[in-house]
């Protein structure tokens, strides 16, 4: 019969926040090197994601393409996008930067929690459809419709960019 060997002090704390982190934020998902919006991998849940900033995109719907370039001037250029409510948008992200770069899309106060978690675990990995984790000289897409009116936000959080004012609006009208 074999014996459980306790798991350090460490990797305890680990396995038991993994569900916490999983279940606590629509924002905990996203990082990982499979292009965004890339629904190989991943669930029906995940792909049909709706949150308070809009939902899941369908790719066949999608009422315009919004070209957004990146770069280690931690900046977006544009870094302001107005969007009517229904409308879904085809975000195509370069990344024109010699270090990783992403955009994630959410509220003013997810994005700061986000940014938050990832200065203290930078190399946390996960997904999510709102987000595109892009790689120096390389492109990502995210497919998004917006269903709310009101103002929201879309940033880089990787640690240190988001603080070096690495963000951008978008604004969604009725």
């Amino acid at each position: 019969m074999l014996t459980p060997t306790p798991l350090p002090g460490i990797a305890l704390a680990a396995l038991l926040l993994v569900p916490v982190l999983t279940l606590s934020s629509a924002t905990v998902l996203a990082h990982g090197e499979r292009a965004h919006g890339d629904k190989r991998a991943s669930g029906a849940a995940l792909d049909m994601m709706d949150t308070a900033f809009g939902r899941t995109g369908d790719p066949k719907r999608v009422t315009r393409t919004v070209e957004i370039r990146m770069g280690d001037d931690m900046r977006f250029v544009p870094d302001r996008i107005e969007v009517r409510r229904g409308e879904t948008l085809r975000l195509r992200i370069a990344n024109r930067g010699r270090l990783m770069h992403e955009l994630v899309i959410g509220t003013d106060q997810e994005l700061a929690q986000h940014a938050a978690l990832m200065r203290k675990n930078p190399d946390m990995e996960h997904d999510a459809p709102f987000m595109a984790h892009v790689a120096p000289a390389k492109r990502g897409e995210i497919v998004w419709q917006f269903t709310r009116p009101g103002q929201f936000s879309f940033a880089c959080l990787v640690p240190g960019h988001f603080e070096a004012g690495m963000r951008g609006t978008i604004v969604v009208k009725e």
